[in-house]
């Protein structure tokens, strides 16, 4: 029960953050959208082994990070439970692509190996960015700000009911596994055999409970319009956020290491 219920606490806890009141926060979300686009965009539209160019990118999860005085460790906790899945995408590189790219001394690194840990760099880079994204802005805010910027409205409702209808299942799957152990006084239960009974009964009750929720927004008003507790403007400083860190970007992407290091020194 405990490990449930701490996952279930966990998965909240990225949309509280957004509720911080620093200069990160208090920016239009779209702002924020468009430079984690161009962030993401830059950042994925590198040569498969290209890696050296990629680190300078770093800067930006970590200033942000310490602008928006968001908990390193928790970010870096959720990025480390979608590494497994990106080293699995990439596994079979070093097998299939044995050509030798670079030669360290007596150590010869191919193509394989060079495409694995550009592919696992370029995805760390891009999942920091996107729960930076959510963890300064609220996952409500984000759907609001894909909307006004020209998403389909039925995409960004959809993306919205998914948030919501994950957040009803971990709170469904929470109060099942207590009922399950209090039924079974600190034992096993029935063992492997009731967990099939169990999803089928967890899955029809997180349905009808979605169903409930949807009923009550219905009656409230609920018309697609999203409704965010921080309401905010695209102003001066929206602007000088969005050019600023976009021409960094392009920067970075369009210059060679070499040239970086010497404009950032000079």
């Amino acid at each position: 029960m405990k490990p449930i219920n701490a996952a279930v606490v966990d998965l909240k806890q990225l949309d509280l953050l957004a509720d911080g009141d620093s200069s990160i926060h208090t920016l239009d979300s779209r702002a924020k959208v468009l430079v984690t686009l161009v962030f993401i965009v830059s950042v994925v539209s590198f040569d498969r082994y290209e890696i050296i160019r990629l680190l300078p990118f770093f800067v930006y999860p970590a200033v942000i990070i310490v602008l928006a005085s968001l908990p390193p460790l928790y970010i870096a906790r959720k990025i480390a439970l979608v590494s497994p899945f990106i080293i699995m995408v990439g596994l079979f590189n070093p097998l299939f692509d044995r050509d030798v790219l670079y030669q360290i001394g007596q150590v010869e690194i191919s193509g394989g190996w060079t495409s694995l840990f550009s592919l696992l760099t370029r995805s760390l880079l891009t999942v920091s960015a996107a729960f930076i994204l959510v963890g300064t802005t609220g996952f409500t805010a984000v759907c609001q700000a894909l909307q006004r910027l020209g998403t389909p409205q039925i995409f960004t409702v959809q993306l919205l009911f998914l948030h919501r209808y994950i957040l009803v299942l971990a709170d469904e799957t929470d109060r099942a596994s207590r009922a399950r152990e209090l039924r079974s006084c600190g034992k096993k239960g029935l063992g492997v055999t009731s967990f099939g009974s169990l999803t089928g009964h967890l899955l029809l009750r997180t349905w009808l409970q979605a169903d409930r929720i949807h009923t009550a927004m219905l009656a409230r008003g609920f018309t697609g319009r999203f409704h965010v507790s921080r309401q905010s403007c695209f102003g001066a400083n929206e602007l000088l956020y969005l050019l600023g860190w976009s021409l960094l970007f392009i920067s970075l992407r369009t210059a060679t290491l070499s040239d970086t290091i010497g404009a950032l020194f000079s």
